[in-house]
C-alpha cells in the first residue's frame, strides 16, 4: 500500500489532480469535490453489480442453472468493475496522501479493532 500511496501522490502531481492546498476555500472545495468524485465512484460500482444481477436474472429465466448465470455475469462485469474500484481507491488514496495518513497502517489497525469488539454482528453467514 505505501508503494501504491507514492505512486498515486507523483501521478496526480504528473496530471496537477492533487487536492489544492492554497487557503481554506480553496482546499475545502478541492475536498468536497474529491469526495463527490468518491462517491460518484463508488455508485458506479453499485451498477456493475446491478448489471451482474440483471445479467444472472436474464440468464435464469432463459433457463440457465443459478450458480452457472451468476459465474457468467461476474466475468462479464470483471474488468469493468476492476476499473471502478481503481478509480476508488486513486480517491482514498488521495485523501490519504493529503491527510499524511498511512493507509495500510490504518488497515490494519482498524481490522484488528473490528476483530476485538464485544458487539460483533450476529447471524452473519459466513463461508
Amino acid at each position: 500500500m505505501k508503494k501504491l500511496q507514492e505512486f498515486t501522490k507523483q501521478y496526480h502531481e504528473e496530471m496537477n489532480w492533487q487536492i489544492k492546498a492554497d487557503d481554506y476555500e480553496r482546499t475545502k472545495s478541492s475536498l468536497l469535490t474529491n469526495y463527490m468524485l468518491l462517491t460518484t465512484e463508488v455508485a458506479e460500482i453499485a451498477e456493475e453489480l446491478r448489471k451482474a444481477f440483471n445479467m444472472t436474472n436474464t440468464l435464469i429465466n432463459e433457463g440457465m442453472d443459478e450458480e452457472k448465470a451468476f459465474e457468467m455475469a461476474k466475468t462479464a462485469i470483471k474488468d469493468d468493475l476492476g476499473k471502478e474500484m481503481a478509480d476508488c481507491l486513486a480517491y482514498i488514496t488521495k485523501f490519504g496522501n493529503y491527510f499524511d495518513i498511512d493507509l495500510e497502517e490504518s488497515f490494519y489497525t482498524k481490522m484488528q479493532e473490528v476483530k476485538n469488539r464485544k458487539n460483533k454482528d450476529v447471524g452473519v453467514v459466513k463461508k
